[in-house]
């Protein structure tokens, strides 16, 4: 996104506010939003190169070995080790992110506690594995990663019903970082189901939302605080949000469809059983009507000079090229780079509707 439209909003003043976002929360922000984009292309490679079962174990590559062994699974598991190895640093920044925020919002306060509460976790995910390995429990790391998850929510509702300003902020920071780890657990049943299309599907979702989340976040990183109000009519608002409708619609399909189809992970893996050439069509018409919602949106907010205009020219260009990667795909045969092109496409198609919903806001004049 580009980042002098992130502030159109006029902030108040530091004095106003009592916030300031500094250059280093602002910088891991931006990295945590780029992580969470190019974790999608990662995924995506793992799945159109057939490399999902590339590391035929989780969290370990193979039951021997971390990392995986190239003369036994050559470049299969590299690309989905990579993949593995992106999560921790997506996870990273989304901790960067995270304590930067609360260090912004309470000094040291929070982020003492939030430590705590990582050791704490931590010593308890340690614990449960041992007690599992000791009773011989086939899933001691998936324990394991439930424990080390659960410490995070605990710790994320302690911190949030401590925080007293900019708490939209940390609940997004939080999200984000307890998305990523749920993500790493998500994406170890997909490999210990065999890549079961749904989950599959399901991991690639919520890896859009996060994409989501991380653009909200910098939005709302320069938005003024408190109360606001309608910035649009209430039909044109109606009308953006069926926009939305059509959009979750047209991925959903999108997701179903590539489940279906030839890039499912793996050459042996059973599809999800539904007809591919058939939801290729089913996905291309709420597509189709997308395209139509958006460029009136765009027309109306042109004319009437409201504030989503300049970003609905963005969404407008992303879905115009998502088109026309889709056509060309059903045309040439489902091409895994024209796949994989589709599939980012679609997460930076659903950042910037999320910031075009932010734009129908706008603070209460004080």
């Amino acid at each position: 996104m580009p980042a002098s439209s992130v502030t159109t909003e006029s902030a108040p003043p530091a004095a106003a506010t009592g916030f300031v976002p500094r250059r280093p929360l602002r910088v891991m922000a931006w990295l945590s939003f780029i992580a969470e984009i190019l974790i999608i292309g990662t995924g995506g490679a793992v799945r159109l190169t057939g490399s999902g079962l590339g590391c035929s174990e989780w969290p370990l590559c193979t039951p021997e070995s971390l990392v995986p062994i190239l003369e036994l699974q050559g470049i299969h598991g590299a690309i989905e080790f990579g993949n593995r190895t992106m999560t921790g640093l997506v996870g990273l920044l989304a901790l960067g992110v995270l304590m930067l925020t609360l260090h912004a919002i309470s000094g040291r306060r929070l982020v003492v506690r939030a430590v705590w509460f990582a050791i704490g976790g931590i010593v308890l995910a340690v614990g449960v594995y041992a007690a599992a390995s000791a009773l011989n429990v086939v899933a001691a790391a998936a324990l394991m990663s439930a424990a080390l998850l659960l410490a995070v929510v605990v710790g994320m509702i302690d911190s949030l019903r401590r925080t007293t300003r900019r708490r939209d902020l940390a609940v997004l920071a939080w999200i984000v970082l307890v998305g990523v780890m749920a993500q790493a657990v998500v994406g170890g049943f997909a490999v210990i189901s065999d890549l079961n299309a749904f989950i599959v599907g399901f991991h690639y979702t919520v890896s859009l939302l996060l994409v989501c989340v991380t653009a909200l976040f910098l939005v709302r990183l320069h938005a003024a605080p408190g109360p606001r109000e309608s910035a649009v009519p209430a039909w044109f608002a109606a009308l953006t949000h069926v926009t939305g409708l059509a959009l979750a619609l047209t991925i959903l399909f999108g997701v179903l469809t590539t489940g279906s189809g030839p890039h499912s992970g793996d050459a042996d893996i059973k599809r999800n059983g539904f007809d591919a050439s058939v939801l290729a069509h089913v996905h291309s018409w709420p597509g189709y009507l997308l395209a139509a919602l958006v460029l009136t949106l765009a027309i109306a907010a042109w004319m009437l000079r409201l504030q989503p205009r300049t970003w609905l020219l963005v969404l407008i260009l992303a879905i115009l090229v998502q088109v026309g990667v889709g056509v060309l795909q059903a045309r040439t045969g489902l091409p895994a780079i024209a796949v994989g092109i589709h599939m980012i496409l679609a997460s930076l198609s659903a950042a910037a509707y999320t910031v075009v919903v932010t734009r129908l806001k706008r603070p209460v004049a004080g």
